[in-house]
This record gives C-alpha cells, structure tokens and sequence, in this order.
C-alpha cells in the first residue's frame, strides 16, 4: 500500500473513531420549564451549577397562559438549544415537557416534583382526586380566568424550605396561572417515548408525594427522593442539578 493510501486509510478511520466518540457525548444543552405561579428566575441557583459545569441552558419563560402557549414557547427553545437537549419541567411544567418532549432533539425528560400525565390527562383531572389527608394548595377563586395562591399560605404550602425572605418575593411576584393552562390535555406523553427522570420532594404540599411515586412509577422513569418543598429546585438546586446531569451522562 503506498504512502498516500496508507494515510487516507488512517484519517478515515480517524474520522470514524471521532465521530463514534461525538455520538457518545452526553447532551450538553438544558432547557428548564417552570410551573405555574412563578416564573423562570426560580432556576437561578440549578442555571449556576449547570453552567459551572459545562452545560448550555435555556430558561423557559412560559406564559402559563395555556398549555398550547406554553409548548409553543418550550419547542422554540428546543429548537434554539446546541445539540441534544435534556428537557426538564417542574410543577405544571412537567405537563408541558411531557407535551414537548417528544421532540427529536430531546434525548430524555427530566421530571421536578411535577406532573407527568397520560394521554387525555390534564392538570384538573390529576388534582381532581387527591389522596386521603393530602393538604389543599390554597388556591383563590379564579379572576378573569386566572388562579392565584394566597400570599398569606403561600410559603407553608409552596416553599417551607426557602429562605423566609426570597418565599415571601415569591408569593409577592406571583404570576398568574390560566385556568386553560390546568384545561390543557397532553396528548403523547414524552415519558412513553423517551427516557425519563423524576425527583420526588418528599415535604411537597402543592403536589402529595404518594401522587408524585405514582406517575414516576407510571413513566418508568429513573427517580430519586429528596427532602423538599414543592420549591425544592429553589432550596436544593445541587440535588436538582445532580439528577439532571446524571440523565444528560446516561447512554440511552
């Protein structure tokens, strides 16, 4: 073989060996979804270490107006991010990635005390029968088609772990959560199709944590349990940003 073949041999198999190493790079792109009643600012402390880390991360603003609106917004970040994207929804926000995440670019779904519910499922008809002496959130009566929690309740049912402070600007800042955001159906769960995450917070009193067992175990997805509020993402973001490393490293 001469020289010439020799090396072109060499560089193809190169080639080949780099791209198989690329093909097994972990997904470096996280876009965060938040629930309702907050905004994306929530991430802050989960965007930092993410970012520490390497990682490139998109915080969703959805309007939380619907669920159409909200997975609108989700798929443009989607489409934006660099590479495989590790989709990552807390609260309502789960409903949305479960929508969403059946994108091609998402390698898997990463579930944050949040729904994640079935074809024809919805917000209402998971919280329509809660467990036995499961706490009610405190939610007001709508107003123009939008809900509110109380600002006196909201830290004991939101965010008992958060700092007093940063809950009571949490219950302060409070955007409101169309009630055809709750309306809107999923109609194929990404969770049936794509690898899936959950952390339980076991001291949740917006979400029971039996509920949050029951649809992680429905997914099949890879969960761990921590102790949290609802706000866990806000109080423990290095347990947060822990799981969803660990999805982005998995080989699927």
């Amino acid at each position: 073989m001469s020289t010439a073949a020799i090396i072109a041999s060499a560089a193809l198999a190169l080639g080949v060996a780099a791209a198989g190493t690329a093909n097994a790079q972990p997904a470096k792109s996280v876009v965060l979804v938040h629930g309702g009643f907050v905004d994306g600012s929530g991430w802050d402390g989960v965007y930092k270490i993410l970012k520490k880390d390497g990682y490139d991360v998109t915080i969703v603003q959805n309007p939380t107006t619907s669920l159409a609106d909200d997975i609108a917004v989700t798929k443009r970040a989607i489409a934006a991010a660099k590479g495989d994207v590790i989709l990552v929804g807390h609260s309502y926000g789960g409903v949305v990635v479960s929508e969403a995440g059946t994108d091609p670019k998402v390698k898997s779904v990463v579930y944050i005390a949040a729904f994640a519910p079935d074809a024809g499922e919805s917000v209402s008809s998971l919280i329509a029968n809660p467990p036995a002496g499961a706490p009610v959130p405190p939610i007001l009566p709508p107003v123009d088609g939008f809900l509110m929690l109380d600002k006196a309740k909201f830290a004991a049912s939101f965010a008992a772990d958060v700092k007093p402070e940063l809950a009571s600007f949490m219950a302060d800042s409070q955007v409101p959560w169309g009630v055809a955001a709750l309306e809107g159906k999923v109609t194929q769960p990404a969770w049936k199709v794509k690898p899936s995450w959950y952390l339980v917070a076991t001291d949740d009193h917006m979400i029971p944590p039996p509920a949050q067992r029951q649809m992680a175990s429905r997914a099949k997805a890879t969960t761990v349990e921590v102790a949290g509020s609802h706000a866990v993402y806000v109080s423990n973001p290095k347990a947060v940003a822990d799981l969803i490393e660990k999805a982005a490293a998995a080989k699927n």
